[in-house]
């Protein structure tokens, strides 16, 4: 097995395409980033020769969430029939409900901008396609909603912030939600119709993500500060050539993961700065049958220069994978000191998944103490559904080809814990130079691994 040296230079260049039609004044960049894998360069819009549309003109009055809500939706359908436009939130805070994407669209907050999502659910109605832990399902619209589209943004310095009043009422999984859980496990598994998998009733609860791209190509988020979320902050479902740049991610509430890029490719996070109650960043690729069918990995993924203040892992993978990881590369990220972290980089599946995992390069990590350690890959996490439902169909994930490289903590448990199962062990872990200041138990602990090596 070859072993891949991760000290490389990591760059970005532009190459402009040439993308106008009669009626579109988008231009297309690619944007080349290098990677110990080989990407594909990642196509990201341009409006700055697009025209701006500020949501005033279309009626939009502080306060008024109608009004506002109203006038934000009308901006995007004009700016999308031009072939390309910047809606503008100008600076002072605006109360609106959801807010639906068409393609060559710019949603851009103005400094001082602040964009509040109002928390009463009916606001989120009717039902669209969108998913619930891995599974596609009819849910609550996301607060911000895409699906389908081409060319867009959300760019500027303001702030996109959720009033929690209700959503964190919705927090805890009573006997109503748990039933609903089980419902939907058995469509899914089943693969039953998306008309019958209607979830939104009196008791399931199921919240929506804050930004969800589903099924969307060349998306730019740029500047924007997110704060407070009902769900995950941003979703990337079956979506590619993503970047992510200068956010500033604040979610402590359940399940408020940062990033969940789930069935997308050619995705760039980068000079990000995190602080989350779940997972900063969690690669995930759908559970079950759905994903089973659809064979679409995540991968090609680069998140690099982020600062996590708080979360469960900086990067998680899993444990909704059945559609396959491969090809991420993490590097540059620190970890403040005093943030509540369990580990730098953790795998997680379980017999119901599949999938598979392959080629995750971890180099150049600098984080305070965690409270697990800095790598650990379980394949026994199921969580709340270990007793609620049965294994229908039993899949085991292979994983294989983890590097680690140039990776300091002051403060851990373990190094690397593995758990692999024994009809399909872990292969080929490798970490180089990764060490802590402190170990307060074993070094290593691994069960069913096979060709692991620890250079220090």
């Amino acid at each position: 097995m070859k072993k891949l040296t991760l000290g490389l230079a990591v760059f970005v260049s532009l190459v402009f395409l040439s993308f106008k039609t009669d009626k579109s004044t988008v231009t297309i960049k690619e944007v080349v980033v290098e990677a110990p894998f080989e990407m594909s360069a990642i196509k990201t819009p341009d409006f700055s020769n697009c025209k701006k549309l500020s949501i005033v003109d279309f009626g939009a009055i502080k306060g008024d969430k109608e009004k506002t809500s109203k006038a934000i939706n009308k901006a995007i359908e004009k700016a999308s029939k031009m072939g390309g436009g910047i809606v503008v939130i100008p600076e002072g805070e605006w109360l609106t409900a959801k807010i639906h994407f068409k393609s060559n669209v710019n949603l851009h907050l103005d400094k001082g901008a602040v964009l509040l999502f109002s928390e009463d659910p009916k606001d989120y109605l009717p039902a669209v396609n969108s998913t619930w832990e891995g599974y596609e399902c009819l849910n609550y619209s996301p607060l911000i909603y895409a699906y389908q589209c081409k060319n867009i943004a959300i760019t500027g310095e303001g702030q996109l912030k959720a009033k929690m009043d209700v959503w964190k009422t919705w927090f805890t999984r009573p006997k109503g939600h748990m039933e609903s859980l089980k419902r939907l496990y058995n469509l899914a598994s089943y693969n039953k119709p998306m008309e019958e998998r209607q979830m939104v009733n009196d008791s399931a609860h199921f919240r929506p993500q804050f930004i969800q791209f589903n099924r969307c190509e060349n998306i730019l988020m740029d500047g924007v500060t997110i704060t407070n979320s009902p769900f995950w902050t941003i979703h990337l479902f079956l979506s590619k050539n993503v970047i992510l740049r200068n956010l500033k991610v604040y979610a402590h509430g359940h399940n408020n993961d940062g990033v969940d890029p789930e069935m997308s490719e050619n995705v760039l996070i980068e000079d990000c700065v995190f602080d989350q109650g779940d997972d900063a960043i969690a690669i995930k690729s759908g559970c079950g049958k759905g994903a089973w069918l659809l064979n679409t990995p995540s991968k090609n993924i680069v998140i690099r220069n982020c600062t996590i203040k708080n979360g469960h892992q900086l990067v998680a993978i899993g444990s909704e994978l059945s559609g396959g990881v491969e090809n991420v590369f993490i590097d540059k990220c620190t970890v403040v000191d005093g943030a509540k972290l369990n580990h730098l980089l953790f795998i997680k599946t379980n017999e119901r998944r599949g999938g598979y995992v392959k080629n995750i390069y971890m180099s150049n990590i600098v984080a305070g103490k965690i409270d697990q350690g800095i790598m650990g890959i379980e394949t026994d996490v199921l969580y709340q559904w270990r007793d609620l439902v049965p294994t229908i169909e039993r899949r085991l994930t292979p994983i294989k080809n983890v590097y680690l490289e140039n990776v300091k903590a002051t403060d851990v448990k373990f190094i690397s814990r593995v758990l692999g199962q024994k009809e399909l062990p872990v292969e080929n872990v490798f970490l180089k130079n990764v060490h802590a200041d402190l170990i307060k138990g074993n070094l290593s602990i691994h069960e069913n691994l096979l060709n692991f090596e620890s250079q220090n």
